[in-house]
């Protein structure tokens, strides 16, 4: 089921019981290391988080990857990929590939300079002959945007999904993503104005609380939904705690959210406190190199359900 009604999401989600035995975060974690790390103009046209007339330094760049690597092993099993000097910005692989389990769904980006990634086979072979997933390929469907775990937000022990709907992910697209994943319920949303994924507006932590950038949605009554959802344990940042990425957090464990150092540096004691409250530490990643591309820790990070 979609709606786009807040009330019908609701009446809806109320109705809807726990999945049986259904994990809230990963088993594991993937990564896809930056080569030659560079930002791509076709991004940068819809994410206004990217500031082309910055230098980017792609050894400090792999040096930030690579210890977001050995940081997230703390919660998981890690693999990470070599990165492909063709695409130098291909640092944020969970908007082309995503899990559900015994799924691999590849995305349908918007971008030329990120269709090719999904074009990778290695990546391709190692969920199907490794791990013996069913490929969901949505890469070659013309008629839609689906910017995978980038647009769609998804609480994982319900079967629920919250879209974003904007350029980088159209109806058509979060259609196929409910098929694809085998969601239960979808609530789809317009984005505000100039905001290209929904991760950097929302995050889910293990099911049971979220990290919410009001500004971030163009009906409120979305955002205060998503809250209710969640009973009412929501984070609210500022715009400014948006801009600095403090909405584009993981949680990988029950007990703590991973994000970068300067989204955590943005919290006040008090939201620090919050997420305490909630269960959750925090754990920190310098990753200000990478954040130059327009995205931050969540846009690193492939879960492997």
């Amino acid at each position: 089921m979609i709606t786009t009604s807040p009330t019908e999401f609701l009446e809806a989600f109320a109705a809807l019981a726990p999945l049986p035995g259904a994990a809230a975060t990963a088993r594991a974690a993937y990564l896809v290391a930056p080569a030659g790390f560079a930002l791509a103009a076709e991004s940068a046209r819809d994410n206004r988080y990217m500031d082309m007339s910055l230098a980017v330094d792609p050894l400090k760049a792999l040096a930030q990857h690579g210890a977001l690597a050995q940081a997230l092993r703390a919660d998981v099993p890690v693999i990470t990929f070599p990165g492909d000097p063709a695409t130098p910005d291909a640092v944020f692989p969970n908007n082309v590939f995503a899990t559900a389990p015994g799924r691999l769904i590849v995305g349908r980006m918007r971008h030329p300079v990120r269709q090719r990634e999904a074009e990778r086979a290695d990546i391709r072979a190692f969920f199907g002959d490794v791990l013996g997933y069913d490929e969901i390929d949505l890469s070659g469907c013309d008629d839609l945007v689906a910017e995978l775990t980038g647009s769609l937000i998804i609480d994982r022990s319900r079967g629920v999904g919250y879209c974003g709907l904007s350029e980088r992910c159209d109806m058509a697209g979060a259609q196929a993503m409910l098929k694809a994943f085998e969601l239960r319920l979808m609530f789809c949303f317009e984005l505000a104005e100039g905001e290209y994924h929904t991760n950097v507006v929302l995050t889910l932590l293990a099911s049971r609380a979220a990290i919410i950038a009001a500004d971030g949605f163009r009906d409120p009554a979305a955002a205060q939904a998503i809250a209710d959802a969640c009973g009412g344990r929501a984070l609210w940042i500022s715009p400014a705690q948006k801009q600095a990425f403090a909405g584009n957090a993981i949680a990988l464990s029950d007990e703590r959210v991973w994000m970068s150092a300067c989204a955590a540096a943005s919290l006040t004691e008090t939201q620090l406190a919050t997420l305490g409250d909630y269960g959750f530490a925090v754990g920190t990643v310098e990753l200000g190199e990478i954040e130059k591309a327009g995205g931050s820790l969540r846009c690193c990070v492939g879960e492997i359900y």
